[in-house]
């Protein structure tokens, strides 16, 4: 029995010693493991995540973009007292110890074999900022062991000073708040530097469990947080018992939990997908950059303002978005700037004024007589507004009409463009060829007609704006500011420069420019689109200034358009419903048409341009008058009935008096017999007999 016993205490020593060895073993093991993959001096770097902010033209925010919200500040702009009462919270003897407080340790163990459980962490702010900045948040013991051992070399490396400021940029604060700035703003709605002892000591507070100690959750909470860091702080002489309490009996004032806003949405997105495709994902959420763009906010707001609210309110089932939807984009002729986009209303991702391909109906019309002004024909070019017929492949007819079914006989070139007569468009189209004014367009920047195929755009339907596939308000509006440029183009551009973290930057873009139009041509399409807003289908559009513009409304009324522009400003307002085959026809019977665009245009241009200086459309020096008549287009006599006054290429003007008034012409001569003969000057008699009785 004596024996069995030695043996059984011999067994279960050498377990006991086998069992600490395989423990020593795996702790060296683990320990080991750790010390291989220990990170060398250089290998501490931080590159937290840092917001990217977008700005528009003057500097203001609109908007930020993060996984993290955090904006590093330096340690000179973060308050002394901020500074203190995390150190007394969070790690009271951090100037003295070199990453690990042994004392703090010791304690923690004895605490957690008291409580049998783990009651008391011992992490100081070194240890801290080595988990959040290069480990996990799980509790393991390779973890603390990697956690000790990343602590050692942060000390080794850095200062006390630059390991607190780092520390203060890091800490999560709760609310997707990360370092003091960022919280500062979330929770007072300031700047750290900016804020006092009693903000300061409750931002201490928060930094232990953000989900309890944040006064956005239990305000009680978090004063009596706040209670503890301000006792911790008298305690080591931080403050005075009496600043202590005066800061406890403080009330704060909290900014207020805010979604995270997106002032001009579209545009933001816009602007995001060319971001991510040139910097990543990484970079454009977290690596802090500043984007500068060329959108106005204060033109942004107004465009929103003025678009969105006189829409109908329509949901048709199982849908979110309201119907009609609308677009306005706001280009400026000579820089290419887009400084306002609208892309539609509700929450959905699609860009009406970039992505929507929609018909243009008479909007389309002005690249016909720009290429017709650009081979020879004048604004006083007679064209016959008279029914026309053609046969189409299929052995169809197609007969156009005017939007009125009126014809109106012989009509000018710019009569026909100021009242958006179909016919004439159309046998105009047609006499300077459907694949001359699809290359005008392209030219123009219009990308979305159709060439090949069994259906594409070479037909006389392309007059009326019966697309293929459509056109969108971004590449109409920006084809139109050539006009408004003197014939040059600019490429639309949102995005002027881009700056990293550190201040470099990385690009700056300038636009393309192309010379697309004579100066002359610009002028007088111009000059015939001004007519447009002054007397023609755009009336609703006159703002009182120099101004020009085409309507656009389609046959079932499913689209209407207006697109117009300044000396300085192009504006293009599109409305419609997202499903084509809805018209905008609604339960009051009212039916919305390009007038509509055309007075939301106008509301909107005469704010835009409100309180800057009235510049007309320049004239080049080739450009020449004549009075004609408008019957015939012709130069005009005494006794022709409607004359005006019109404006030419030099060298385009009519050369004969007007036939329309033949019998009467002035400058013909006569001889005895009544046979006319043609003057030599204008001495010459102007009736039968003047030779007799004088002239």
């Amino acid at each position: 029995m004596g024996k069995l016993r030695v043996t059984l205490k011999r067994a279960l020593l050498g377990l006991f010693i086998l069992i600490i060895c395989i423990g020593f073993g795996t702790a060296f093991g683990i320990f080991a493991g750790a010390l291989s993959t220990a990170p060398t001096l250089d290998d501490i770097e931080f590159n937290p995540n840092k917001t990217t902010y977008i700005y528009d033209i003057n500097g203001k925010v609109i908007t930020r973009l993060y996984k993290e919200n955090r904006i590093p500040v330096s340690l000179e702009e973060i308050p002394d007292d901020l500074q203190k009462a995390v150190i007394a919270i969070e790690d009271d003897h951090f100037y003295e110890h070199h990453g690990i407080n042994y004392r703090s340790v010791a304690r923690a163990i004895y605490v957690d074999l008291k409580e049998r459980r783990k009651a008391q962490g011992f992490s100081t702010i070194t240890m801290q900022l080595a988990r959040n900045a290069f480990l996990s948040q799980e509790k393991t013991f390779t973890r603390k062991l990697n956690e000790i051992i990343w602590t050692i070399q942060i000390e080794r490396k850095f200062t006390k000073e630059e390991i607190l400021e780092r520390y203060l940029n890091e800490v999560y604060f709760g609310h997707s708040a990360y370092g003091v700035e960022a919280a500062a703003q979330v929770f007072f709605g300031k700047h750290v530097k900016d804020l006092n002892l009693p903000e300061s000591a409750l931002l201490a507070g928060i930094i232990q469990i953000p989900g309890v100690h944040s006064p956005y959750i239990n305000l009680e909470n978090a004063y009596k947080r706040r209670a503890v860091v301000l006792n911790r702080m008298q305690e080591l002489n931080m403050i005075t018992k009496e600043t202590a309490e005066e800061a406890k009996a403080t009330e704060i004032q909290l900014a207020g939990l805010k979604p995270r806003e997106t002032k001009a949405p579209y545009f933001s997105d816009y602007i995001l997908k060319d971001l991510l495709a040139k910097y990543g994902e990484e970079q454009v959420y977290g690596g802090g950059l500043k984007v500068y763009t060329t959108l106005d906010l204060n033109l942004q707001e107004l465009a929103e303002k003025t678009l969105l609210p006189p829409l109908p309110e329509i949901y048709e089932e199982g849908s979110e978005i309201a119907q009609p939807q609308g677009a306005l984009i706001s280009i400026e002729p000579s820089t290419g700037q887009i400084k306002a986009m609208v892309g539609g209303r509700g929450n959905d991702k699609f860009n009406r004024a970039v992505q929507a391909k929609r018909q243009p109906g008479s909007a389309m019309k002005p690249f016909i007589y720009i290429a017709a002004i650009d081979r020879g024909f004048t604004p006083a070019s007679i064209i016959e507004d008279t029914p026309i017929e053609y046969s189409l492949p299929e052995g169809e007819v197609w007969a156009p009409n005017n939007y009125d079914k009126q014809y109106r006989g012989p009509v000018t070139l710019r009569k026909a463009v100021e009242d958006s007569l179909n016919i004439p468009a159309v046998k105009m189209l047609e006499q300077v060829g459907v694949r001359t004014v699809v290359g005008y367009a392209k030219k123009m920047g219009i990308s979305t007609l159709v060439e090949r195929g069994e259906k594409n755009d070479f037909n006389l339907a392309l007059a009326l704006g019966g697309l293929t596939e459509g056109v969108t308000p971004l590449e109409m509006t920006s084809a139109f500011a050539i006009l408004a440029n003197q014939g040059i183009w600019v490429e639309p551009i949102a995005i002027l420069r881009v700056v990293d973290a550190n201040g470099h930057v990385l690009e700056e873009r300038t636009p393309k420019r192309s010379i697309i139009l004579s100066e002359a041509t610009s002028f007088i399409v111009t000059d015939m689109l001004r007519g447009v807003v002054e007397r023609g289908t755009g009336r609703g559009a006159n703002i009182g200034r120099p101004a020009a513009g085409k309507t656009g409304t389609t046959d079932d009324f499913t689209n209407a358009w207006f697109i117009g522009f300044t000396p300085d400003l192009a504006t293009g307002i599109y409305i419609g419903n997202d499903k084509q085959s809805n018209p905008l026809v609604f339960d009051d019977g009212t039916r919305w048409g390009s007038a509509r665009a055309a007075a939301i245009w106008k509301q909107y241009m005469s704010q835009a341009v409100a309180g800057k200086p009235i510049k007309d459309f320049p004239r080049p020096d080739n450009i020449s008058t004549a009075t004609i008549c408008i019957e015939s287009g012709q130069l005009a006599s005494e006794f022709c009935p409607e004359v005006q006054t019109e404006i030419f290429i030099a060298g385009t003007e009519p050369k004969d008096y007007c036939v329309v008034h033949d019998w009467q012409r002035p400058n013909q001569g006569w001889d005895f017999f009544g046979t006319t003969t043609t003057p030599d000057s204008e001495s010459s008699p102007s009736s039968p007999w003047s030779w007799l009785f004088g002239n």
